[in-house]
């Protein structure tokens, strides 16, 4: 939710990023307000109570210590004592994060803060000081919509995440590289088993080669999925549904997999599946290959958590959101080779948040040369 206030034209110059003292409130600086919003996001998942995060865009044009400590005057005016106050970006951008909005004042907030800030501030300020200054508000959890084309995550709200992946620039050009030399490797060198799996496919059953799905991809950005084509086309996935919001849920019962007989989360047995290609395809993973495309494309990585399926989105708990958030996804990662389909949902999200937090090209190369013990062993 952004409310902007018109400004007068372009200011440059910088604020002290202590402002003077005007009460015994703790003003923290830009490191540590945003590790408070980090830590408000946790509470969230947690409590399930939403938090509203007030910026205050300065305008940038310098101010005398007293006109500053009128503007944080006026703030700490709208704010309980619970609230963190602190510089969301030095020197220009001040936030306000109101902490535990109960889910009954959640409405009531969201119409009357706006309303409460903006007139607190006009009568401390001059209209000048007020027309050079920005509003906005944004309210955590987001209302994901995975269905549209539209990120559905706002970026505010993640500002230590930004930050991160800043420092991480470089890492991140050599991960970018080695996906795209991977990819464009296994293309080539796999491009005679293309051929026949497609020719074994059309042979099998009607139908396109390619199996295209919306999944949902980092920060909540659907993309095209690919994969070889092993069901029956205009299928039913009402069963695998129902199974998935069991199985995110914890509530699912593991069952025996029909190629090593490991007790393993997914549908035995699925009626989708045309045999005996579809089945053998689904086993030892051919299917995925297709996802090299994905991975050139740039949707997805060699490594990283898998994509979902927006249905799955629609049931996930808050903190599950995090492995969409927090890395690009993978044709394989750490789940894949850490217990695949006999781990639990939760466990399985621990692992991509855990790869997430410790990524490196070191860890990629691992995780890809466990991989093909990883399918053989899961699948056979």
């Amino acid at each position: 939710m952004t409310l902007p206030q018109k400004t007068n034209g372009p200011h440059k110059s910088t604020f002290p990023v202590r402002p003077v003292l005007v009460s015994d409130r703790d003003v923290l600086d830009e490191q540590i307000f945003h590790r408070m919003i980090s830590l408000e996001r946790r509470r969230t998942e947690r409590s399930g109570k939403p938090f509203l995060l007030m910026l205050v865009d300065t305008g940038g044009e310098r101010r005398e210590a007293r006109v500053l400590k009128e503007l944080v005057s006026a703030l700490i005016r709208t704010t309980r004592q619970t609230d963190v106050l602190g510089w969301y970006k030095s020197d220009s951008v001040f936030g306000v994060i109101f902490t535990e909005i109960a889910h009954e004042e959640r409405s009531i907030i969201l119409s009357m803060m706006p309303v409460r800030v903006v007139g607190t501030l006009r009568s401390q300020l001059t209209a000048d000081q007020f027309n050079q200054i920005s509003i906005s508000f944004h309210l955590f959890p987001e209302e994901w919509d995975v269905t549209s084309s539209q990120r559905p995550t706002n970026p505010a709200l993640y500002p230590d995440l930004v930050k991160r992946d800043e420092s991480r620039k470089f890492f991140a050009v050599v991960k970018r590289v080695m996906d795209i030399a991977g990819s464009m490797l296994a293309l080539i060198l796999l491009c005679p088993v293309f051929l026949l799996l497609a020719l074994l496919i059309k042979l099998n059953s009607q139908g396109p080669v390619f199996y295209r799905q919306k999944r949902v991809g980092q920060y909540g950005v659907p993309f095209t999925f690919l994969k070889f084509r092993s069901m029956y086309v205009n299928n039913d996935v009402s069963q695998v549904k129902e199974y998935m919001r069991k199985h995110i849920a914890g509530e699912a019962e593991r069952k025996r997999s029909a190629g090593n007989g490991d007790a393993v989360y997914k549908l035995v047995d699925d009626p989708r599946i045309v045999a005996p290609v579809g089945t053998f395809i689904r086993r030892t993973s051919l299917d995925e290959l297709p996802q090299f495309l994905n991975v050139l494309a740039g949707h997805m990585s060699l490594v990283g958590p898998r994509p979902p399926v927006a249905y799955e989105v629609e049931v996930y708990d808050l903190w599950h959101r995090r492995r969409l958030l927090e890395a690009k996804p993978g044709i394989t990662g750490l789940w894949q080779v850490n217990g695949r389909n006999r781990l639990e949902f939760d466990d399985m999200v621990r692992l991509d948040l855990t790869y997430a937090q410790t990524w490196s090209p070191w860890l990629d190369l691992q995780i890809l040369l466990r991989t093909p013990r990883a399918v053989v062993q899961g699948g056979l």
